[in-house]
């Protein structure tokens, strides 16, 4: 019977396609550095692509729906064969999933002579099939524990449908309902698959030292009691983000998450950026939900913007970086092992976040929306650079350490 690892070896083609993770989260490091420079140029007023959203709806779509879209793919098409036991896709219908991503991005920057139904069409065509592959695998393999996976990225493909009505209907999209739908649905899977990753990495790298202070285990009843918890106050969110309940409902989710994050032993791995980073990443989680609380009751605190800010580049940017960094070395043979170099891209990521949070609360001060879109190129850049070659070269052979460090595939999921 075929495996999945034999199904990659038999590829005689370039290798960035012998594996989903490699082409999509070049593609995704690169358009977040790409996109973030082509928006400073379109807010100064340089040549900037003949797009029919305005630069604020472009910015939003492309991080949310062009960036994070991407992620996803890479993520769900590497970890779906370890969920499922089925193989995964590789060679050229990976290829054609990635130019379906390409031709979504083409199609929204150049809207502007397009029909707005085309647009629309090309741009969640890609996220339509993701979706039918996904559910495909999860039927054929019966892996019914992550049909809740399956669901979120359906809310998420409805919320770019309403984001481009809107865009259509001359609305103002980046603060509408698809985005907070999307944002929402985004946010519960960094809780959901972040609460699973976390605190098994963690586990894993602290066992192998000996630790014995290990993580409480993954989705105990206070994990189920957060994670309902904070899709009552995304909901709330979503169809009422002014009023005062949700403010409430949101500080209430996020100090729960808290207290969450507070059970998986972070603290402890310190000597290992790459462990590290899953909790920084998992941190903005609870630290949004108590921003946007915090913003809806006290309007001005950060600004609203800010406040959101730091799910959308925060949770969202620093999850999906440490995510990136771990699964590309895991799987092309490499040690689970953040250099220097990497330990300085997530830096970079955090001080974007900050910077940006500083913006919203000094609206005067541009300096800080200077640095932190500077930090944010230089993060994803960096990425691009550093991990160029372990995403496009064959993966290397596995190399022998002592002691149970560098094993590459010790840890489940990607």
């Amino acid at each position: 019977m075929t495996t999945s690892a034999e199904r990659i070896r038999a590829w005689n083609g370039p290798a960035i396609l012998s594996f989903g993770f490699r082409p999509f989260f070049l593609l995704a490091g690169l358009w977040a550095a790409a996109a973030m420079a082509l928006w400073i140029a379109m807010l100064a007023g340089w040549a900037g692509p003949p797009t029919a959203f305005d630069p604020i709806a472009w910015h939003a779509h492309e991080f949310l729906f062009g960036f994070l879209s991407a992620v996803m793919a890479g993520f769900l098409l590497t970890a779906v064969p370890n969920w499922t036991g089925r193989l995964p896709i590789t060679g050229w219908p990976l290829a054609g999933l990635a130019a379906l991503w390409l031709l979504g991005r083409a199609a929204v920057a150049v809207s502007a002579h397009l029909p707005a139904l085309v647009v629309a069409a090309a741009d969640l065509g890609f996220l339509g099939v993701l979706a039918g592959v996904l559910a495909r695998e999860i039927v054929a393999g019966r892996n019914w524990r992550n049909l809740p996976v399956l669901g979120l990225l359906v809310v998420f493909v409805f919320g770019n449908a309403l984001f481009h009505w809107q865009a259509a209907a001359g609305g103002a999209p980046a603060q509408g309902p698809g985005l907070r739908l999307a944002l929402s649905a985004a946010v519960m899977l960094v809780a959901l698959i972040g609460g699973r990753i976390v605190p098994s990495f963690t586990r894993n790298w602290l066992a192998q030292r000996g630790e014995t202070r290990l993580p409480v285990p993954p989705m105990q009843r206070f994990d189920k009691a957060a994670l309902a918890l904070m899709g009552v106050a995304l909901a709330a969110w979503i169809a009422a983000p002014d009023h005062w309940l949700t403010g409430a409902a949101l500080l209430a989710a996020g100090a729960l998450h808290l207290l969450r994050l507070g059970r998986w032993r972070g603290g402890l791995t310190w000597a290992e950026p790459l462990v590290t980073v899953l909790h920084g990443g998992y941190l903005f989680l609870p630290l949004g939900a108590l921003g946007l609380g915090a913003e809806i009751l006290s309007p001005g605190t950060f600004g609203m913007a800010a406040a959101q800010h730091l799910w959308m580049a925060g949770a969202i940017g620093l999850m999906t970086l440490a995510v990136m960094t771990r699964a590309a070395l895991g799987h092309s043979g490499r040690p689970l092992h953040a250099t220097a170099p990497i330990a300085g891209l997530y830096l970079l990521l955090v001080v974007s976040v900050l910077a940006r949070l500083l913006a919203g609360a000094l609206p005067g001060e541009v300096w800080a929306l200077h640095l932190s879109a500077a930090a944010w190129i230089a993060a994803w850049g960096g990425f691009s650079a550093i991990y160029w070659p372990i995403l496009t070269r064959p993966k290397a052979a596995p190399k022998r350490v002592s002691g149970g460090k560098g094993r590459a595939m010790a840890d489940p999921g990607g």
